[in-house]
């Protein structure tokens, strides 16, 4: 069956209103309440990534960069986010597409999403977990489940969803990312 409304892409772009939410309540507060902080891995190599030289050669395809205590000047528009950060001590501005980014984590609450990359011949009828196949266009699917590690840490997702742990969960301070396919309907 397929999918015409696009529901993985649909949830993709409201999952990623979240991070730029949070980032621009950030931005409007000038810091970060509490102990929140966040690990944010991008793919380097998205159209309106901006990037130092230097940083790209160090990163030619993915980096994760941590705001908590040294950052500035982070500002949020509707497609993306601009950041200063020190790289060995020297000052740099990213400019970061929401589209580009593949993890966010907040470890102080144990919130996290994680984005997965799918060619274009997966995204007109393969199951999303389907083996890529190669096409230069990139789309994103719905978030895999997170682990309580940053995304900076590679990861393989789990093929099937585990039950949370007891005492975990809606209400308890715990929570679990789910991916939308899991409730997707079997052929």
């Amino acid at each position: 069956m397929t999918d015409h409304f696009r529901y993985d892409l649909l949830s993709q772009q409201a999952l990623r209103g979240v991070v730029r939410d949070v980032l621009a309540e950030v931005a409007k507060k000038k810091g970060l309440p509490g102990d929140h902080h966040f690990y944010i891995s991008f793919d380097t190599q998205v159209e309106g990534v901006h990037l130092s030289e230097r940083l790209r050669t160090q990163y030619p395809e993915q980096m994760t960069i941590i705001l908590q205590h040294q950052f500035w000047d982070l500002a949020v528009n509707e497609r993306s986010f601009e950041v200063g950060l020190s790289f060995g001590g020297i000052p740099e501005t990213l400019v970061i597409p929401f589209e580009a980014i593949n993890g966010f984590f907040d470890p102080s609450v144990q919130f996290g999403l994680q984005f997965e990359e799918v060619s274009e011949s997966q995204e007109r009828q393969a199951p999303a977990n389907a083996p890529e196949r190669s096409s230069k266009k990139k789309r994103i699917m719905p978030p895999a489940p997170i682990s309580s590690q940053p995304p900076s840490v590679p990861a393989s997702p789990p093929t099937a969803a585990k039950p949370p742990e007891p005492g975990k969960g809606p209400g308890t301070g715990g929570g679990e990312v789910v991916r939308l396919d899991r409730f997707r309907k079997k052929k």
